[in-house]
């Protein structure tokens, strides 16, 4: 019953809004990390990006105006990850906050000693368990050229939100059953800790050593890579490539490599 009215909902929403041809023509070109897509697969894409703007408010905070371009090229790069996963995975907030710069979150928080820390460092993105996902819109501007940016805030952002799903974003997203969830505790704890060693050497890891930070972030940063440069993570992780290809249901270079 419920997920015939959630294709019912679904319908009328796809009939009564649309991405206009230029705007979506606009919004896709600078995402090159499309180009990878199918006529078939962006088709779907765009359907989406449809229903993600239907349901999501995205809004501008401390004067910044939200675009009609910036609401879509932030749908593009949220959708993708939910190409072929259900959408549901976005429920449970409603909105987007969009900053003109960088931004100071406040407030504290208490490590596991009991330490208080205040939370004064600017971000550039916060998904926020229960609440919506912050970004600075220069960094989502700057994340479309990944080869100068080496980042993509959205894909970040929203991968942290879909870890969140079952819990705390600790690198274990919603997988299907447990034998994919053995399969990737293994790759992701061996993966983690070479990377943790490799950072902790000092060495060029070509993956932002951010992801060093803990699983969440590691998984959050291994999402980027994936959609962005999928070659780099799978010649330097082929077995964390296997199992986001298992989960996200996308395999960005198919038989290429």
């Amino acid at each position: 019953m419920f997920k015939a009215l959630r294709r019912l909902h679904r319908q009328r929403v796809l009939k009564r809004a649309a991405v206009p041809d230029d705007l979506w023509d606009e919004a896709r070109a600078s995402l090159s990390f499309l180009n990878r897509y199918s006529g078939d697969e962006v088709a779907r894409l765009r359907e989406l990006c449809v229903l993600f703007l239907n349901a999501k408010s995205i809004v501008g905070a401390r004067g910044h105006e939200v675009t009609a371009l910036q609401r879509v090229v932030i749908a593009i790069q949220a959708c993708v990850l939910v190409l072929n996963l259900d959408p549901a995975l976005y429920d449970g907030f409603d909105n987007i906050v969009v900053y003109p710069d960088e931004f100071v979150p406040g407030g504290e928080w208490e490590d596991e000693a009991g330490v208080v820390h205040a939370r004064d460092e600017p971000l550039a993105g916060e998904a926020m368990p229960g609440g919506p996902v912050v970004l600075s819109w220069p960094d989502v501007e700057a994340s479309a050229n990944w080869s100068e940016a080496q980042m993509n805030l959205v894909i970040h952002e929203f991968a942290h939100k879909i870890d969140m799903w079952d819990g705390d974003a600790n690198g274990f997203p919603p997988l299907p059953d447990d034998a994919s969830r053995a399969a990737w505790s293994e790759a992701m704890a061996k993966a983690y800790a070479n990377f943790c060693r490799r950072v902790d050497r000092g060495q060029d890891t070509k993956i932002d050593p951010y992801a060093a930070e803990n699983p969440g972030e590691f998984f959050a940063v291994l999402s980027e890579v994936f959609f962005a440069e999928p070659k780099l993570l799978k010649r330097q992780y082929p077995d964390v490539y296997r199992a986001f290809a298992g989960f996200y249901r996308q395999d960005p270079l198919g038989s290429k490599e």
